[in-house]
């Protein structure tokens, strides 16, 4: 049977990051010295993590390759083959992130492979796999997520009082099917007379949301088409679930994001990255999002869960008190243990020498180390891949 291992991840200083919340929850000095965006804790080959084996350090890409049904166990690497399914991340959010989103795996596949073919093609695509996604917030977090009443939507435009609006009001005033117009018109909205727009927008004073995104990306339609989201403000252990085609862009904040093993994003604005509109059209799904909150669910007392419809991930956090019992890991195959809080200990079930974790630490359990347990006094979150 395999160890336990210490799991080391790596984190990518996009702009938008903070410079703070990761370095405090591990414990390091504040501020950083540049922006931490992400703390990425997986296989993913664009920055996979390092465990600490018995010979040292090695890429948990190539530990998983050189022995895929021990690290994954034999059902999980006849699904997905040589790679772990899913990315874990810490995001912490000190601005606003680019509007977007991503595809579904049939798409995702014929996309990838329609580019690889053609040398001309727009490199919108890092690989063939979908990238469905969700996020529990550690901090008081905001985001917006998914198509808001197309009604509420056109009373927060035409609040604002710009008369060059009225196409986009007149199609919001459809319903649902008017949704594909209002966000490809505001979009491609002429490049001469963006900034304009967005500056009235801002001037009417009627929106703070827009005043705040525009300071951010001035004359960017895409501080418009925010509008037209559910603007979701989480509590700490609250989340949401971004699916397939749902538009979405997270403001402010740190959670822990858990999503399909993929890095396959489609822009619309609010972004100095690459923004292809006509390609997000076509992943975007055009429909009301009646309610962005995705439930806990208690599996026993002091782990909980948040139900997905995809088999390459499940979440569970776990808390620990002082007269706990050690807990049984949930969730099978290859597991990623992540502390948030106090001093927990991983091991196998039986036998095992302990891994320890404090805030912003982890630890790998391969498939082949059968049960594990955690115990210590604090609070862990463990992905897994989903039964």
């Amino acid at each position: 049977m395999a160890a336990v291992l210490p799991l080391t991840g790596v984190i990518r200083p996009y702009a938008w990051g903070s410079q703070t919340s990761i370095a405090e929850l591990q414990g390091r000095p504040v501020p950083s010295p540049t922006p931490e965006a992400e703390l990425w804790l997986g296989a993913h080959p664009g920055d996979p993590s390092t465990v600490i084996g018995a010979d040292g350090p090695v890429s948990l890409a190539a530990l998983i390759a050189s022995d895929p049904k021990g690290q994954l166990g034999a059902e999980v690497a006849g699904e997905f083959g040589v790679r772990l399914p899913y990315l874990m991340k810490v995001l912490a959010a000190g601005s606003p992130l680019s509007l977007q989103a991503h595809p579904d795996a049939d798409y995702a596949r014929r996309a990838f492979a329609a580019q690889e073919a053609d040398p001309d093609a727009p490199k919108n695509y890092t690989d063939a796999h979908h990238k469905p996604e969700m996020l529990v917030a550690l901090t008081p977090f905001e985001a917006l997520c998914g198509f808001r009443d197309p009604g509420e939507s056109a009373a927060a435009l035409e609040a604002l009082g710009i008369d060059r609006l009225v196409p986009v009001l007149e199609a919001l005033r459809k319903g649902a099917p008017g949704l594909a117009d209002a966000v490809r018109t505001l979009l491609t909205w002429p490049a001469d007379d963006r900034a304009a727009l967005i500056d009235e927008a801002v001037a009417a004073g009627t929106s703070a949301l827009a005043t705040r995104l525009a300071s951010h990306y001035p004359g960017d339609p895409g501080v418009l088409v925010a509008l037209l989201l559910h603007h979701v403000r989480l509590e700490p252990g609250e989340a949401i679930w971004m699916p397939a085609g749902n538009l979405h862009a997270y403001v402010e904040g740190t959670g822990i994001e858990l999503m399909a093993a993929s890095d396959n994003v489609l822009r619309g604005g609010l972004t100095p990255k690459r923004v292809d509109v006509d390609e997000l059209l076509r992943v975007l799904r055009f429909e009301v999002l009646h309610d962005p909150i995705l439930p806990a669910t208690e599996l026993v007392p002091g782990v909980v869960t948040w139900k997905v419809p995809v088999r390459e991930f499940a979440l569970y956090r776990i808390d620990l008190g002082p007269v706990t019992p050690p807990v049984r890991l949930p969730g099978e195959g290859p597991r990623i243990v992540l502390g948030t809080r106090g001093d927990v200990y991983v091991a196998e079930a039986v036998d095992g020498t302990p891994v320890e974790i404090t805030a912003g630490t982890a630890a790998y359990v391969p498939a082949d180390t059968g049960p594990a347990t955690l115990a210590g006094v604090g609070q862990a979150f463990v992905a897994a891949v989903a039964s």
